[in-house]
């Protein structure tokens, strides 16, 4: 099939002109094989930092798009800026016209199950004859190694790599309340991809990066387990720990609100007592340094509590403010559309949900000479960049719409 293709074309994300607004990596083009939350994560930072990224999905969809109760919100989430090509890879024609896409490509990114794409002659070994300059990007499970075979999810490595035990209580694994290591994994294949690219703007070599959950997992914890190493003791879960300060906690209000209060240095315990007129605290020399307070957190706390438990969340945050101290209410998921911060500070980009509402996904935490990333293009609907593609590809209409009447693609109208 390969000698039926067309050359290498030599140059980068042919396929779109540089974006108006100059994008960090407009001209570099990705083609995404991926589902869920590792993959399409790493495709999104580089999407929108101005990537050209098409994605692969079935004729009928990711299925992804279709994914209720805690993976409502993983589609639109992860997949603007991106284009959509729907393609049966399992179709000669179908992979015929990946095959040729991937000829005009810089970085290719998966995230399926090991071996899925090889059999597909898809893979690492198979791309690079064809294409010796790509850079291909696996989000797996696991890196190299005696675990590499394994079936995991973000739930599985957090149980096996010690999160979800520092996370519960004793006796109480719990999983994180986000898919940290889903999302930070594909953060680390993005970086890994932006490295070899550059990498190979001097050796003009491609090259095989890799990503994976356990291993970000590890990363994650590594500040427990190098405690172990410095002190000989075992780190304990979260809800039962040493914590490094004697106040930071959370704490409950006058009005029946919550909202976490940490005083983290010796400067911040004087503005502490003198904010809350605690000068019997600030007189005893055994509360003179953080680990005397920390040592003494039993006779501590319960006054600090019994304080704050008589003002009210918005005097104790105002106090707070004032006093320069670290403060937090507790906030869920859903009032953070109305953040002023996020709100005065363009953290959101607008997109279109599957249902045709329009909405708000924050944006990338980062800033750049003072830009911060949207949403250039919309979500894309199942296919809604076929035609585009082929045709750039050199398909005649005749030839798309043949393709689509036997199902090899999904070209919506």
């Amino acid at each position: 099939m390969a000698a039926t293709l067309p050359p290498a074309q030599g140059g980068t994300g042919q396929g779109e002109a540089p974006r108006a607004h100059a994008l960090p990596l407009a001209g570099i083009r990705v083609i995404e094989f991926a589902h869920m939350v590792m993959g399409p994560a790493c495709g999104l930072v580089l999407a929108d930092l101005g990537a050209e990224v098409i994605k692969i999905e079935p004729v009928e969809g990711d299925n992804t798009r279709r994914l209720s109760g805690t993976g409502a919100g993983f589609w639109v989430t992860y997949n603007r800026n991106k284009k959509s090509l729907a393609l049966d890879l399992k179709s000669p024609a179908g992979l015929k016209i990946a095959l040729q896409l991937l000829l005009t490509a810089d970085v290719i990114t998966e995230n399926f199950r090991s071996g899925a794409l090889e059999k597909l002659g898809l893979g690492y070994e198979a791309v690079r004859q064809l294409r010796p300059e790509i850079i291909y990007c696996s989000l797996k499970g696991f890196l190299p190694g005696p675990y590499a075979g394994r079936t995991a999810l973000d739930e599985v490595v957090q149980m096996m790599g010690g999160l979800a035990y520092m996370t519960g209580p004793e006796g109480r694994p719990l999983r994180a309340g986000a898919s940290v290591n889903d999302i930070m994994g594909g953060m680390f294949g993005a970086i890994a991809i932006l490295a070899a690219l550059h990498e190979r703007s001097s050796t003009g070599r491609g090259q095989l990066v890799q990503s994976a959950l356990f291993e970000n997992n590890v990363f994650l914890v590594a500040q427990h387990m190098m405690q172990y190493a410095v002190t000989g003791k075992p780190a304990a879960p979260m809800p039962s720990r040493l914590s490094a300060w004697a106040i930071y906690d959370v704490f409950d209000t006058a009005d029946g609100s919550q909202l976490f209060v940490g005083v983290v240095s010796d400067t911040q315990w004087k503005a502490f007592c003198e904010r809350f007129d605690m000068a019997e605290l600030a007189a005893d020399a055994t509360l003179a340094t953080n680990n005397q307070r920390v040592h003494a957190r039993e006779r501590l706390l319960p006054p600090v509590r019994a304080r704050f438990a008589q003002m009210r969340k918005a005097e104790l945050m105002q106090a707070c403010e004032r006093a320069g101290l670290p403060y937090a209410p507790i906030v869920k998921p859903q009032e953070l559309f109305e953040d002023p911060h996020l709100n005065a500070s363009g953290g959101f980009a607008e997109i279109t949900l599957e249902d045709g509402r329009a909405g708000r996904v924050p944006k990338l935490p980062l800033e750049m000479d003072g830009r911060r990333f949207g949403a250039e293009l919309d979500v894309p609907a199942a296919g809604s960049h076929t035609r585009e593609l082929l045709a750039e590809l050199g398909y005649a209409e005749a030839e798309v719409e043949q393709l689509a009447a036997t199902g090899t693609i999904g070209a919506p109208t």
